[in-house]
């Protein structure tokens, strides 16, 4: 399966910081920091798709959990104060005892994911960049912390071509999948601070799906819905587990490569009112990792959507849904980026794209059909994806969910 693209942008003031905080420089190595950074992303992944789905009831769903939490993780390095605190809860950093394990944690990951790439199959590439006005006084120590994110870029001078520059970026990240994530007039001659993650991945099945079996077949959006869709199909072994806990059938789909690094997995809820919405509820980073763990190796029958759909999300609402406290808010104290100019996260968006196929995927951000209960389970187990489901692109290293989506069918 091949994914697209995505970005997250997020159009701020920032100013000026002592550089995480006064006992942090002198930190020593914590063991466990990238482990809990992992945790802490899964934790923060459910609630922003639990977020994102109340935001957009009813609708397709697509964005990547993976690059709005570092995208954020950003502003928590400058936050000070109760905007710290808010956002140290909501990103799920209450194991760190300071910022100094959180930094080490985040430049670990970084350093481990651009290693891997090199001997991949698979392509994934997630980018920060925090442009700053040429008035911000940025501190010395926010310079060399962030020595390859920092830009300047004079917003006052010229804001549309600011712009410009802003999305030419975006696209180069993403390889043209994501365009104009700052639409025209999103920028003033009073912006200061933009702060952009982009984010791209790009993997084939380990087993492709043949062109010749996709064939249109009705998909159930609704009891009263109906649709018809390029549905592919193969037969094959796949992990798959019945998870009663969930209240849901999942299945790995994985990507070409060692067999142990990323895979597409869907969980497919029964067809009934509420199904999906029922395995939401229960979807916690202990029980999608306890679904997972549990997957035996069968042959399945599988039938599985082709689909494209692209989505932009105006974050401020959905973040602050979660919990993310002032940050957007005039009160944000996000001094620790700059000790001379005041500032403030005035918007932030989100936009994704996703296609899959065939071959894989590419992206930038469910009358009862078969019986939950078997116990004795066709031979082969039919796994068909005529209804709605919730799907991720895993990876199983880090145990980090990159893209997170949920397929109501066409045209939702």
């Amino acid at each position: 399966m091949l994914l697209k693209g995505f970005l997250l942008a997020m159009i701020v003031t920032l100013v000026r910081c002592d550089c995480l905080s006064e006992n942090d420089v002198s930190g020593t190595f914590n063991k466990d920091a990238k482990m809990n950074l992992y945790t802490g992303q899964q934790a923060f992944t459910v609630a922003l798709l639990d977020a994102i789905n109340k935001a957009t009831p009813n609708e397709n769903v697509f964005f990547s959990p993976y690059s709005t939490f570092h995208a954020t993780l950003l502003s928590y390095f400058g936050a000070k104060n109760q905007t710290e605190e808010s956002l140290r809860k909501t990103l799920k950093l209450e194991w760190a005892d300071s910022k100094f394990d959180v930094m080490q944690a985040y430049r670990i990951e970084s350093q481990e994911r651009a290693r891997r790439a090199l001997n991949s199959s698979i392509e994934f590439t997630s980018a920060d960049k925090l442009y700053f006005a040429p008035q911000v006084e940025v501190k010395d120590c926010m310079k060399d912390l962030f020595h390859d994110e920092l830009e300047t870029l004079d917003f006052q001078k010229d804001p549309e071509d600011a712009r410009q520059t802003i999305n030419k970026w975006v696209e180069d990240v993403t390889k043209n999948n994501i365009k104009d994530i700052l639409i025209p007039g999103s920028l003033s001659a009073q912006t200061t601070v933009v702060l952009a993650n982009a984010a791209y991945f790009k993997g084939s099945w380990a087993s492709k799906f043949l062109a010749n079996e996709t064939k249109k077949e009705i998909f159930y959006s609704s009891s009263e819905k109906q649709t018809f869709v390029d549905m592919m199909h193969k037969k094959g072994y796949f992990n798959h587990a019945l998870n009663e806990q969930l209240g849901a059938h999942v299945l790995e789909i994985p990507y070409e490569g060692d067999g142990t690094e990323m895979s597409f997995i869907v969980l497919l809820p029964p067809f009934m009112p509420n199904g999906l919405d029922n395995v939401l509820s229960k979807l916690t980073p202990e029980t999608l990792q306890r679904a997972l763990d549990d997957g035996l190796s069968r042959e399945v029958d599988l039938k599985l959507p082709k689909f494209s759909f692209e989505k932009t999300y105006g974050m401020v609402p959905i973040l602050e849904r979660m919990g993310i406290g002032d940050l957007f808010q005039p009160t944000a104290n996000l001094a620790g980026f700059s000790e001379t100019h005041k500032i403030n996260l005035d918007d932030a968006v989100h936009k994704a794209k996703i296609d899959v196929d065939e071959s894989g995927s590419t992206a930038a951000a469910a009358t009862v059909l078969f019986s939950f209960r078997s116990s004795r389970p066709l031979d082969p187990l039919q796994f068909h994806c005529d209804h709605p489901f919730l799907f991720l692109i895993y990876d199983h290293r880090s145990r980090a969910v990159l893209f997170a989506g949920i397929y109501r069918g066409p045209d939702n």
